[in-house]
């Protein structure tokens, strides 16, 4: 990957940029948060409560962890909000072909996948899923991460990725598959991840925090100042959502942020940093998998409740708890993944 080197007056200029984009974000998140809630109680945005898992079961033990919250009425789709944020932001002042182009695109196409689910789930009787089905939602975000890949490979000119301590790993167009997989793993594990108030908006912080501070040292400020951009609507939002939350994020928000992460992990060639700076996800999605595959194959639990933010709570652990140390673990791993990008060679 080539990067330009740093100088004392460029990295003075991306520090100023990216602080003017991630307060500017913040303040119009705050600003545009009251309109928001306006139309979201007037025209009832509720998000539905999911009475079945994937496998088909009732979510019993989900269900009573939960009947508290959901029995006051909680607009979803906030995630919206930030949306347009950086969307303005971006397009006004931060696009680049070579470094926003795909992050944004990202964002976008994940907002969509993420928006029709949330209508659907607005229009629902709150029975079974409450939502577009997962093997659609799959099938969609698989072919934007593909479309997505293609740009990345034919029309930046990525072809490698590197491996910490080691260098390049020449791959050609199986850069393609590999990117669309990132994505879609990336985008699944955020919208699991999103099922505590605050979880994933903190989450989303240190990992976009990790990765813009990672861009900068490779001298990728408009990059960087994208990744701060994302991380003030991200504040604003968080303002709102931790305990107890006013709004939930929705599909608009947690597939368009995860999309776009599991992009700038590829744009700044830290495809295995991804894993560590975003380990929560890691273990969220995969709490989650091994719940399906133990109940299908061997007919049992795992987990009293998946994922495992909700096993947690179902053994005693009240939800801020479960919120407040996973966070604490997140900017222990974000911290460790630039630590190891200054190491491992990506800077």
């Amino acid at each position: 990957m080539s990067t330009t080197p740093i100088d004392i007056t460029e990295l003075a200029s991306g520090l100023t940029q990216l602080t003017i984009m991630g307060v500017g974000a913040f303040v119009l998140g705050m600003m545009l948060t009251p309109l928001y809630t306006y139309m979201a109680y007037r025209y009832r945005f509720w998000k539905k409560q999911r009475t079945s898992s994937t496998t088909g079961e009732k979510l019993e033990v989900f269900t009573k962890l939960h009947a508290n919250k959901f029995r006051r009425n909680i607009p979803t789709m906030a995630g919206i909000i930030g949306v347009l944020v950086i969307s303005f932001i971006t397009i006004f002042f931060n696009l680049d072909r070579g470094q926003t182009w795909l992050s944004f695109a990202a964002l976008i196409g994940g907002a969509v996948v993420g928006l029709l689910d949330d209508i659907i789930n607005l229009r629902s009787n709150g029975q079974g899923t409450a939502g577009m089905r997962s093997s659609i939602k799959f099938s969609m975000i698989v072919s934007l991460g593909l479309v997505l890949g293609w740009f990345f490979f034919a029309k930046l000119g990525f072809s490698a990725v590197h491996v910490p301590f080691w260098g390049p790993l020449e791959l050609g167009w199986l850069i393609i598959p590999i990117f669309a997989f990132v994505v879609t793993a990336t985008a699944n594990a955020v919208n699991i991840s999103d099922g505590l108030d605050g979880l994933a908006g903190g989450l989303l912080t240190m990992s976009y925090g990790a990765f813009g501070v990672i861009a900068l040292m490779q001298g990728q400020f408009i990059l960087a100042a994208f990744c701060f951009t994302v991380i003030g609507a991200l504040l604003s939002y968080l303002w709102f959502n931790i305990y107890p939350a006013r709004f939930f994020m929705g599909d608009v928000g947690s597939f368009a942020y995860g999309v776009s992460l599991g992009v700038i992990a590829m744009l700044t060639n830290s495809l295995f940093l991804l894993p560590i700076i975003g380990v929560l996800f890691v273990v969220e999605a995969g709490s989650s998998l091994i719940q399906i595959v133990a109940k299908r194959v061997f007919k049992r639990r795992v987990f009293i409740s998946a994922p495992i933010h909700h096993h947690l709570e179902a053994i005693g652990w009240p939800e801020v708890k479960v919120t407040m140390r996973f966070w604490v673990i997140a900017s222990v791993a974000a911290t460790f993944g630039v630590m190891l990008a200054l190491v491992g060679g990506h800077v």
